[in-house]
């Protein structure tokens, strides 16, 4: 394990290496928060057009409030292992800091979050697949989830975040990929999950991250993020800040392509991945050399893995300049390049309509399809668990989930978005020794969400 000492140099390293990246001139600001505020971090946005002002209370004093809930109710009326309903939700409470009005610190923001989630899982209990079909579900309980100083320098041409929040909030997300409920592509495209340990919402643990814009569209992303199985414990609430069984660090990074959203038609084009310098489970073998799913034992530890993407966001239409009516596609194309993982690829693609019908500009309607590739390894443990179970070993490499959904904004408080979700080829995670393959699952769903502060506006 490595020594407190080295995770600190680690932490410093990564912050050197961000802090390098603001040498060049830039003439506008450095998108901290493009994508920070969306997925299953901060509440859902009510609507993609411009939104009435929430009630503000303390905003005269620099600080600004959220309140908000999400709600994902899902029900399996065909195929997985059962037909079964299920429903988790989410409180999320947050205050942002202004710290040049409070303190005369230009430039910098104190956040803080709290969360409170609860509620089952319908894949755990009904499916039995390794990806969530209610992306708010995980870490069930009341949680510290964000506390972390951000601060622009350079004129904003470079952010810098630290503190205690989730690599998942800041890197590899976009707000088209929570038009949908399902967790294969909402907050984050599920494989780098899988393959790492990619920090999640709202298991908090140390970190800093930075982005930097070198010229008018491209930007430069560097984040250093502990890795501490402590932060899984159903027991953890966020509040515990030691890292004595911290096993490393995990380093996202991104460079980007980015027209900006005055754009006629807006676009992103990303080249990312990570280094994973933490410890993880080997996906078959035991720490005696056999099939750990089969002799029960404790899994071999290793150490060290690293994966590449290449994602884009590209609006095709948009009648009205004014407007973010029209038609985007998006993408994600992902792969593992070092380490004994779970998956060796991974694909998504999605297309989202905003504005509607007549009258319904802020709703919008989209389509999502995935596909997940299982490495060699897991299809190794998965057909030995088969044969245990008097099976014939017919595992299939290939998980394909497809989402059809439509959000409709309420007001301007609440937002609904019933959605259908397919499941080709469900995987075994959850019943191993099935001894049969998992039928396709059709599961019928809606989530919402609530702006506590826009109730009665």
């Amino acid at each position: 394990m490595p020594s407190v000492s080295s995770k600190c140099a680690a932490l410093a390293g990564a912050a050197a290496l961000a802090l390098s990246i603001a040498a060049a001139p830039h003439s506008a600001r450095a998108q901290s928060q493009s994508e920070g505020e969306v997925g299953n971090a901060a509440p859902a946005p009510a609507a993609p057009a411009e939104q009435p002002q929430s009630f503000q209370p303390l905003a005269d004093q620099g600080i600004t409030l959220t309140l908000s809930y999400t709600g994902e109710a899902a029900g399996n009326v065909s195929g997985g292992l059962r037909k079964e309903a299920a429903y988790a939700g989410q409180v999320y409470a947050g205050a942002d800091f202004d710290m040049d009005r409070i303190a005369g610190i230009g430039g910098g923001t104190l956040h803080v979050a709290v969360t409170n989630r609860h509620g089952k899982s319908l894949s755990a209990i009904a499916i039995g697949n390794n990806t969530s079909v209610q992306e708010i579900w995980g870490t069930q309980n009341t949680h510290l989830a964000i506390l972390t100083w951000e601060q622009h320098l350079f004129d904003d041409r470079l952010v810098i975040e630290a503190g205690r929040s989730q690599a998942n909030i800041h890197f590899l997300n976009s707000p088209l990929y929570c038009q949908f409920q399902g967790n294969s592509g909402c907050g984050n495209p599920t494989f780098v999950f899988k393959n790492s340990n990619f920090t999640y919402f709202p298991a908090s643990s140390w970190m800093i991250h930075a982005k930097a814009q070198l010229t008018d569209n491209i930007f430069a992303h560097v984040g250093a993020y502990e890795v501490n199985p402590d932060r899984k414990q159903a027991s953890d609430h966020g509040t515990d800040f030691g890292i004595g069984n911290a096993t490393g660090v995990i380093v996202p990074w991104e460079l980007s392509y980015e027209s900006g959203e005055s754009a006629l038609l807006p676009f992103r084009y990303i080249l990312g991945g990570w280094i994973d310098k933490g410890d993880y489970d080997d996906p078959l073998r035991d720490d005696m050399g056999g099939i750990a799913i089969l002799s029960g034992r404790p899994a071999q530890v290793h150490n060290g893995r690293s994966g590449l993407y290449f994602r884009f966001e590209q609006q095709l239409t948009r009648p009205d300049p004014t407007s973010k009516r029209g038609l985007s596609v998006y993408g994600v194309a992902m792969t593992n390049l070092s380490g004994r993982v779970e998956e060796s690829r991974f694909f998504d693609l999605g297309l989202v309509q905003t504005g509607t019908f007549p009258g319904r500009d802020e709703d919008s309607i989209g389509f999502m399809i995935s596909d997940q590739r299982f490495s060699n390894l897991a299809m190794q443990r998965m057909r030995a668990a088969d044969l245990a179970a008097g099976g014939s070993a017919r595992v299939s490499r290939h998980q394909v989930m497809m989402e059809l959904s439509y959000s409709a904004q309420i007001g301007p408080a609440i937002r609904l978005s019933p959605n259908i979700q397919y499941i080709h080829n469900p995987d075994r995670t959850g019943d191993p020794f099935r001894g049969s393959p998992t039928k396709d699952a059709l599961i019928i769903g809606a989530k919402f969400t609530v702006d506590a502060l826009k109730l009665g506006l």
